[in-house]
């Protein structure tokens, strides 16, 4: 296969698995890391320079990039998940699909923003991940949203794990399921 054919091909399984970007930016830094200055991140868990800390410990995530390659400054990031007008078809389709009510209240905007992105976020990443699945996201990527749509009180819901029902209808998180 020439170099051309290469990266065409490449190229066409980005435009399909955008999210496959990640995996050829780590191994590109894994190869330059001794090329690459390093700078010491203030959080110890944090390697892109970007995350703030988080109020528990399942939040206290990083994306796993360098600073030049965090995932919350990609284009592919802002376009999906701080995009208003990609988030608001999002939330239209949505409550088409799920008919709820439009009882507004303040702040009600930008939560919904919010949820959308990190649905965008989740999809995007890792793909439909089915009823009571959840996934934490980066840090970085949660301050990027939640600079963008602020809740006005300054009250952020945080990571909720799932839950899953068990066989005899009793709910339970999805990680005390996988214990049992």
């Amino acid at each position: 296969m020439s170099l051309e054919d290469h990266r065409h091909l490449t190229s066409q399984l980005l435009e399909r698995q955008p999210g496959l970007v990640f995996d050829v930016l780590l191994d590109n830094q894994r190869r330059d890391r001794h090329t690459t200055p390093v700078q010491a991140p203030a959080l110890t868990w944090c390697t892109c320079g970007n995350c703030t800390d988080m109020p528990t410990d399942a939040e206290r995530k990083c994306c796993g990039q360098d600073s030049v390659n965090c995932i919350s400054l990609l284009p592919h990031f802002r376009l999906y998940c701080l995009d208003e007008g990609v988030l608001r078809i999002h939330r239209q389709y949505r409550a088409d699909l799920t008919v709820l009510g439009q009882i507004r209240e303040p702040g009600d905007d930008n939560r919904e923003y919010r949820y959308a992105a990190y649905r965008h976020f989740i999809f995007w990443q890792h793909g439909s991940l089915g009823h009571g699945n959840r996934r934490v996201i980066p840090s970085c990527c949660v301050v990027k949203i939640r600079e963008k749509f602020p809740d006005p009180h300054g009250q952020y819901t945080g990571f909720l794990p799932g839950y899953c029902k068990t066989s005899v209808g009793k709910e339970l998180s999805c990680s005390q399921r996988m214990l049992k």
